[in-house]
C-alpha cells in the first residue's frame, strides 16, 4: 500500500542515560542536522540523571523522506507525550512549539535560537544559505564555524551529507509564510527562549522576544553572549550551565 502522506513517520532515535530514569528529555534538531548532533547536550543531561532521546526529523539524518515538510507534519512525527522537557533548535524550535500545542506533550520547553518567524527577503536568504550548506564538507564547516568542537564539525558535515536540496526547498516552501509567533505566544508550559548574540547572529529579533515575553508569563528570554545561531555548539559550557540552572529551578 502507498504511504499515507498525512500519517506520522517513525523516526530514528538516539538515547543517552538510564532508560528507567523518571526524568525524560526529547531533543529536536535544526534543518540539515540529525539527532547525533545533540551529543554534548545528551551526554550532559544523562550525567545529571536524565534519560535523553534525540530524533532524526523527516528527510534528515536516517529518517524517511516525505511528501510534506510543513511544521504540523514535522510535529506529528515526534514520539510520545508526557516529556519532562523538550529542547528544540532552529527549525526544531518551531516544530517543538507546534507539537507543544498537544495537551500533555511536554511539561517544559527550551528553544535554542528558534526559527519562529522568517519574513520577506529573509525567506530567500534562508533558502540560499541552507542550500549552500549542503555543499560544505568538514573543511568548509571548520572555516565557517571556528568555535565548534571537532566532533560537532564531523557530525554536522555527516548530517549535511544525508540531507537533500528537495527536503530543504520543500521545508521552506511548505512553511511559507514561516511564522509560529502566535503559537509561541499561546504556550501553556514554562518555556525558556535562548537567543544567540546579535553581535554574532541570531534568528530571534530582540523586539519579537520581548513582545513574546510580555504576552505570556510562561516565557522567559535570555541571550548567550558570544554565541551565534547554535548556542549549544558555539558556547556549549555557557548554554549547558543555563539549561541546567533553568531545569533545576523550574
Amino acid at each position: 500500500m502507498p504511504h499515507d502522506a498525512s500519517a506520522p513517520l517513525v523516526l530514528p532515535q538516539r538515547h543517552w542515560g538510564d532508560a528507567d530514569s523518571p526524568r525524560r528529555a526529547l531533543l529536536v534538531h535544526g534543518l540539515t542536522s540529525n539527532g547525533a548532533t545533540w551529543w554534548r547536550v545528551g551526554e550532559a543531561l544523562a550525567a545529571d540523571g536524565w534519560h535523553v532521546t534525540a530524533v532524526d526529523l523527516r528527510g534528515n539524518g536516517g529518517a524517511p523522506v516525505a511528501e510534506r515538510y510543513d511544521f504540523a507534519a514535522y510535529a506529528g512525527d515526534l514520539p510520545g507525550d508526557d516529556w519532562d522537557v523538550v529542547v528544540g533548535h532552529s527549525l526544531g524550535g518551531a516544530v517543538a512549539v507546534v507539537a507543544a500545542s498537544r495537551p500533555g506533550f511536554t511539561r517544559r520547553l527550551v528553544l535554542l535560537d528558534p526559527a519562529l518567524a522568517v519574513e520577506g527577503d529573509d525567506v530567500a536568504g534562508l533558502l540560499v544559505g541552507e542550500l549552500a550548506e549542503l555543499r560544505l564538507d568538514q573543511d568548509g564547516f571548520r572555516q565557517l564555524r571556528p568555535l565548534w568542537h571537532p566532533h560537532d564539525i564531523e557530525l554536522k558535515a555527516a548530517a549535511v551529507a544525508q540531507a537533500t536540496a528537495h527536503m530543504v526547498e520543500r521545508t521552506v516552501g511548505d512553511n511559507s509564510p514561516w511564522n509560529v509567533l502566535a503559537e509561541t505566544s499561546a504556550l501553556e508550559v514554562p518555556t525558556l527562549l535562548v537567543g544567540g548574540d546579535h553581535a554574532v547572529y541570531s534568528m530571534v529579533p530582540t523586539d519579537s522576544a520581548r513582545s513574546l515575553v510580555a504576552s505570556n508569563p510562561n516565557l522567559s528570554y535570555v541571550v548567550v553572549p558570544g554565541s551565534g545561531h547554535s548556542p549549544h555548539r558555539d558556547r556549549p559550557d555557557e548554554t549547558l550551565s543555563l539549561l541546567r540552572g533553568w531545569l533545576a529551578d523550574s
